[in-house]
């Protein structure tokens, strides 16, 4: 039987698959507090601004173990970017963030998955808020949009309710 073309796997499922259990980072915005960002500055801007900070911090994960790492891309949507003037900068931070991650991944002599790390918006959806569904879905894709043309392999959502 011819696979269908049209179905990938998983790259979670095809390494989990192989591993058993993986390993995936952690306490990324607390290890950038160690490392000197201060408290309501934007991680994602140290993307460009600290990119040698941000790469070490992935390297230390891979070192750690990490079977999957996820980009420096939180609040890496345009509502949240806008708290520090960087709204219009969406796609540029998001596929930063997912090349400064992608280039330890291929580096580490082993297969390490690049997560896109997509947090949430920080407004609330209609009625309790201003913001509409595609209003939420276009600020997620557009996001995504970046992490993916970066190298992440998958989009990791993140403390959101369903």
């Amino acid at each position: 039987m011819k696979a269908n073309p049209m179905t990938t796997t998983n790259p979670i499922d095809a390494l989990l698959a192989e591993k058993g259990v993986l390993l995936a980072d952690g306490a990324t915005g607390t290890n950038l507090f160690a490392m000197g960002l201060e408290a309501g500055e934007a991680p994602e801007l140290l993307n460009e601004t600290a990119p040698d900070t941000i790469t070490s911090l992935h390297q230390n994960f891979v070192d750690a173990g990490a079977d999957i790492i996820l980009t420096n891309s939180f609040g890496g949507t345009r509502h949240r970017l806008k708290l520090h003037l960087a709204q219009d900068r969406v796609h540029a931070l998001n596929k930063r963030a997912a090349e400064l991650a992608r280039a330890v991944a291929d580096r580490a002599g082993r297969k390490v998955i690049v997560a896109g790390s997509v947090g949430p918006t920080g407004e609330l959806l209609v009625p309790l808020g201003a913001m509409t569904y595609d209003e939420a879905v276009d600020a997620f894709a557009e996001q995504i949009e970046g992490l993916k043309e970066g190298g992440a392999e998958v989009a990791w959502i993140e403390t959101m309710s369903a």
